[in-house]
């Protein structure tokens, strides 16, 4: 596959051009996750400011040896003696006509925004521009795409390896622990959130944190889980069967993966998000299930486990389509009180057509001893 030698440089263009249609000068950029994407820099302490003629980078002290080996040769790099407020670093650059600047208000805390107040200007004029970063990060270019495939691969194998042996009678946290430090060990650089190992009833709280305790045969087990590669994200959910369930979890089962199936092929581009989620839901509704599924039907994924764009009930219809090359979750889910939880979750990136989907796991009830 031949890539570029670099995306920063398209993305801080395509970020000038929504500043202007914003009527924005300049953009300070301080999310480290929207730093990372227009800069390359991973660090915990940097800030970038972009404008029509403006590419500046500033970090502290601690970080100046490492901005110099990742941040795009585009910017200029600045550093600070401390790791206060960078914002004081690119004081002098602001100063002179009238100037807008636009500030990321959606991780601006009201302290952070008194500190910055008071630093600028009485020529500059300070916007929320929050939203603008994570809007162009909704479309993944094919770097982008490579790396969540590849955290895809790597996640399901580990998957593999692990219900090659057995489960029952080894607790949720052990096994999430081993499912973890597999990932690790094929070249993920972590998790891409907690694993969720839950059975039987735990299995009915979507969110469940895995337990010291052991599975039981006859249970459903929710896999939740995820790797870490170059710093992008990927997101699977698998519900096996530990020995042989019910006939009522069996049907329950096969529910779900009707939903998500119809759901999976409504996804492309130009598709309603509303409307997406619907699919899914309407057949959980009718099959009497439509309380027991209370989450969206998926999310973007990216740079971070959780992006736009968003496939609920909660967006209004007709608010948001999706697009080609955005990459996205369809996972819906059962969940019973007491008794067990369903969810079944693939990642997929959109096209014009069939969505592209990313996970390899067969999605048919596995029988696990």
């Amino acid at each position: 596959m031949n890539l570029p030698s670099s995306p920063h440089p398209a993305r801080v263009d395509a970020l000038v051009a929504a500043l202007e249609d914003a009527g924005i000068d300049s953009l300070l950029v301080s999310d480290l996750t929207n730093v990372r994407y227009l800069t390359g820099y991973t660090g915990s302490n940097g800030l970038a400011m972009v404008g029509p003629d403006t590419r500046v980078f500033v970090t502290d002290f601690r970080y100046v040896e490492q901005a110099a080996q990742e941040v795009d040769p585009s910017f200029r790099q600045l550093h600070t003696a401390t790791a206060i407020d960078l914002v004081e670093a690119v004081a002098d650059l602001l100063a002179g006509p009238p100037l807008r600047l636009g500030y990321d208000d959606e991780h601006t805390s009201v302290a952070a925004f008194a500190r910055l107040r008071a630093g600028l200007p009485d020529t500059v004029t300070p916007v929320m521009a929050g939203g603008l970063v994570e809007g162009l990060r909704r479309v993944k270019d094919a770097r982008e795409i490579a790396a969540i495939a590849a955290a895809q691969a790597l996640a399901d194998a580990a998957l593999q390896a692990l219900l090659a042996g057995p489960i029952i009678g080894r607790t949720e946290r052990e096994l999430a622990l081993e499912l973890e430090h597999d990932m690790r060990r094929r070249g993920a650089s972590g998790p891409s959130f907690a694993s969720i190992i839950a059975a039987g009833p735990h299995g009915a709280l979507p969110h469940a944190q895995p337990r010291d305790v052991a599975i039981a045969d006859g249970q459903l087990v929710v896999i939740d889980w995820g790797a870490i590669v170059d710093g992008y994200c990927c997101d699977c959910t698998r519900t096996v069967a530990a020995g042989q369930v019910s006939d009522r979890a069996a049907d329950v089962y096969g529910t779900v993966l009707e939903a998500q199936l119809a759901a999976l092929a409504a996804v492309r581009a130009g598709a309603d998000c509303h409307a997406v989620d619907a699919v899914a839901r309407d057949r959980l509704t009718a099959a009497g299930f439509g309380e027991h599924f209370g989450h969206g039907l998926g999310h973007g994924v990216g740079l971070e486990i959780h992006e736009a764009p968003t496939l609920s009930a909660r967006i209004p219809a007709g608010s948001d389509r999706l697009l080609a090359g955005e990459i996205v979750t369809v996972e819906p889910g059962v969940y019973l009180p007491g008794e067990f939880g369903v969810r079944i979750e693939d990642l997929c990136v959109v096209t014009d057509g069939a969505p592209r989907v990313l996970t390899a796991i067969p999605k048919e009830l596995r029988v696990v001893a």
